[in-house]
């Protein structure tokens, strides 16, 4: 699906207007979107400040990567097998219809099992971007809940640092408990870590709703590392804010707010993890917001924040507490 006319005119004017400063001062914090050709899905809208740049494609309702300007790979997975494929009927039955990037479900899960609702997984959005370089994803209604889901994805300024913050609109039928569910497919890690609150609903760590073995679920001080399995799918979560995904050059920390005292799904967690097995090597760093009941017309929204960073020469785990340490702008 491609966006629509008055999107690409705004980027065209954008670019005429914002060239001579971008040649005056390259380093200026400069926000715009455009639209391209990304591997092959021709409705790619490009967000990108002074630092980093966010690709969205709506025609698969995903943000498929976020990397530094001028390098060519980020965290985000992207499956090699449906790269600039058209949305098939039935993405759950194509190699397990991951198309990777960042994508929203209403949680818990337990409330439709399997596939998920087809709106929020296998139909096209549409996109607007409005001049302060807000990229707006919106869902059509779901016929099954009677939600639709509005994205709205932006960048700072200067920093490498996405937000999205996920609204779920209540258009039709009975009222409906739900949670704002996100969830990142990113590369094969090193690690991902997920750091312990200081008062934990989970003793060890993390729940035990899903075992993992020690081999690959550890606690080291403030936080567990978790490694993925390439035998065995495996799940882990907790009621922190935060989580680390390490690759080998890069680190992204992802990060939501925890409403206290408000009920979450999963038995109290707010940020999950989920590792999957060989031959799709992904990853899934997921967060949740507080669970409402929605009647006609009530919305439930969660914004999600994205830092990414490069390793450096020190220990990684001299990199991941240095991360930790950084605001959120």
């Amino acid at each position: 699906m491609r966006v629509s006319t008055p999107l690409t005119l705004l980027a065209v004017a954008f670019f005429c207007l914002a060239a001579p400063a971008l040649a005056a001062a390259a380093a200026d914090p400069i926000t715009f979107a455009t639209t391209q050709n990304y591997r092959g899905w021709t409705d790619a809208v490009v967000l990108r400040n002074a630092t980093v740049e966010v690709v969205i494609v709506p025609s698969v309702g995903r943000v498929m990567q976020l990397r530094f300007l001028g390098e060519t790979d980020g965290p985000f997975w992207e499956n090699e097998k449906l790269a600039g494929r058209p949305m098939p009927t039935e993405p759950w039955k194509v190699a397990h219809g991951s198309f990777g990037g960042d994508k929203t479900w209403p949680a818990p899960q337990s409330a439709w099992n399997w596939p998920p609702p087809v709106a929020f997984d296998a139909v096209p959005n549409t996109a607007t971007v409005d001049p302060a370089g807000t990229v707006t994803l919106t869902t059509p209604v779901d016929p099954k809940s009677g939600l639709r889901a509005l994205r709205r994805i932006t960048l700072d300024p200067v920093e490498p640092v996405m937000r999205i913050a996920t609204t779920y609109e209540k258009i039709s039928g009975a009222p409906a408990t739900v949670s704002v569910w996100v969830i990142s497919q990113l590369r094969d890690p090193v690690a991902v870590f997920m750091p312990v609150p200081e008062k934990s609903l989970f003793p060890a760590g993390a729940t035990k709703e899903w075992p993992v073995p020690a081999e690959f679920l550890r606690r080291e001080t403030a936080w567990m590392r978790f490694t993925r399995n390439p035998a065995k799918s495996q799940k882990t979560g907790n009621d922190g804010t935060t989580l680390v995904w390490a690759g080998t050059r890069q680190l992204l920390r992802i990060t939501i707010p925890r409403i206290a005292d408000a009920d979450y799904p999963d038995a109290g967690c707010s940020v999950e993890i989920y590792t999957n097995e060989d031959p799709f090597p992904y990853v899934e760093l997921e967060t949740l917001g507080p669970l409402k009941t929605l009647r006609l017309g009530e919305t439930v929204s969660a914004t999600t924040t994205y830092r990414l960073a490069r390793r450096t020469p020190s220990p990684l785990e001299a990199d991941i507490r240095a991360l930790l340490a950084k605001p959120s702008p």
